[in-house]
């Protein structure tokens, strides 16, 4: 899955999203990409999961369409 993450500015904030995602699935295979403002996450779990979690560390994300990894 995809997700756009509108206030992930700098390789600080991709750290940040990162150890996020990985709360909810340690074993997720996560690619922040700063310049795009998305991460693609690889994980059996729900895109609505991540999208909680980034939620309370202070990152508003939504799934991209058609982004399924």
């Amino acid at each position: 899955m995809k997700l756009r993450i509108e206030n992930m500015t700098c390789g600080g904030c991709a750290r940040s999203v990162t150890k996020a995602i990985q709360s909810v699935d340690a074993k997720a295979e996560v690619v922040a990409d700063v310049v795009s403002r998305t991460v693609e996450i690889h994980s059996p779990k729900s895109a609505e999961a991540f999208v909680q979690r980034l939620a309370t560390a202070g990152y508003a994300a939504v799934e991209i369409a058609g982004g399924a990894a």
